[in-house]
């Protein structure tokens, strides 16, 4: 078994990173599409700014996970978290919560303490895992941590 490794996506991953979004939703063609546009900067969601990152998550050759974030004034934040997917096999072994750490931390390299993420209020299963890392309740698709940087103590 290999261990599992993170780094920053680039655009060879794009193909890797659609298979796995397009598990839950939509069309590897699709996800293809959106995220090399996000990663171009060509992709603007609501109040979003530059810069942007992508993270992914390798085991062996292959992509297991995927986490995406932006700096944004969306609702008073600095940042947001755009996407996050890990593969079924891997989910509740800590992929998640290790991605999100580095996107934590790159928010904290920012100075964007106060982060956003956007969760349908009926997936019980992500809003667990947000709550569980910290974030609080800011409006019934949202949730926010005031300070992300406090989950980077939780390893």
């Amino acid at each position: 078994m290999n261990a599992v490794k993170y780094r920053r996506a680039v655009k060879s991953d794009v193909l890797a990173m659609a298979r796995i979004r397009a598990l839950s939703w939509g069309t590897e063609g699709y996800w293809q599409t959106r995220i090399a546009a996000y990663m171009d900067g060509e992709l603007h969601p609501q109040l979003a700014l530059m810069p942007r990152v992508n993270f992914v998550a390798i085991e062996g050759d292959s992509v297991v996970g995927l986490i995406a974030g932006h700096l944004t004034t969306r609702h008073a934040c600095d940042g947001e978290l755009e996407w996050i997917d890990v593969i079924a096999e891997k989910r509740g072994s800590g992929v998640a919560s290790e991605l999100l750490r580095h996107l934590a931390r790159w928010f904290v390299e920012k100075k964007a303490p106060r982060i956003c993420v956007d969760v349908d209020p009926g997936n019980t299963v992500a809003r667990r895992f947000y709550v569980r890392n910290g974030a609080e309740e800011l409006k019934p698709h949202w949730l926010v941590w005031n300070d992300i940087g406090t989950i980077l103590g939780k390893q």
